[in-house]
């Protein structure tokens, strides 16, 4: 029997995470959500209606289709470019009401949208001082993860390629290194484009997955998100089973006892 996925505590069946973003419609992200079976959605914290703004019914929107009855909300710091702007924007999603959890983003390019690793383990540091639960989106680089957890990082999210690129794991060596030397949850974070790439993070031995676009952006949604349920679910439960060994030749499944001729 498989045991929960656990993060600071807190324990979720499902071992997928799924995001707001890029869905064509409310009803559909809706859908979506509940066929992918997830119990945690991430949400940009400049996309929720916080005290002081000008009101945007259309940002607000997002929030109001969320059950946080049934789901917890994880706010994330996406579109930040400094440790200030990320801190700053997980201080106002607090202050809002919506969670003291943060996926924690400092993008270092605008292009490839690769992290600040630097800028991310400060960050990381100064909100775990002042009580946040902090899940950062990263590199996948072993020593940046390390680096991530010495801060004090409930899970470190090592992407398996660019955010929204749909390349599947590009370093699955990385990945697997990074699962062996971390003692936190690791959650592959951005990348993911259709089933088989879930399932081949999870096969790599990683807690979770988490996605966006690789369900927002297909034809079906509601479809890719039950597909994306059942690789998460087909690639953990095929890692807890232990895959046999790859061997360059042949091994007989059939007993050679017996055979005609012998």
């Amino acid at each position: 029997m498989d045991t929960p996925l656990t993060i600071a505590g807190r324990a979720f069946h499902s071992r997928l995470i799924v995001g707001t973003g890029k869905y064509p419609t409310p009803e559909v992200m809706v859908a979506a959500h509940d066929a992918s079976g997830a119990e945690m959605v991430t949400v940009a914290v400049r996309r929720v209606q916080l005290p002081g703004r000008p009101v945007d019914e259309s940002q607000q929107a997002i929030i109001e289709h969320i059950d946080t009855d049934r789901y917890m909300l994880l706010p994330n710091t996406a579109g930040c470019y400094t440790a200030d702007d990320a801190i700053r924007a997980a201080r106002l999603g607090r202050e809002a009401g919506l969670s003291e959890w943060v996926k924690l983003e400092v993008i270092g390019d605008e292009r490839t949208l690769f992290p600040d690793n630097a800028a991310l383990v400060e960050a990381t540091a100064v909100l775990v001082k002042e009580g946040f639960v902090v899940l950062p989106y990263t590199n996948d680089d072993p020593v940046t993860c390390r680096k991530l957890e010495d801060a004090g990082a409930a899970a470190v999210m090592p992407l398996g390629a660019p955010i929204g690129s749909g390349l599947g794991i590009q370093n699955p060596n990385n990945i697997r290194i990074i699962r062996e030397f971390a003692s936190v949850p690791v959650i592959v974070d951005a990348g993911v484009g259709t089933a088989s790439d879930a399932t081949l993070a999870m096969e790599l031995g990683v807690d979770g997955v988490l996605m966006n676009t690789g369900i927002a952006g297909a034809d079906d949604p509601v479809a890719m998100a039950t597909a994306m349920k059942l690789a998460v679910n087909a690639g953990r439960l095929a890692w807890c089973a232990g895959r046999i060994p790859r061997k360059l030749y042949a091994t007989a499944s059939s007993p050679l006892e017996g055979v005609i001729g012998t």
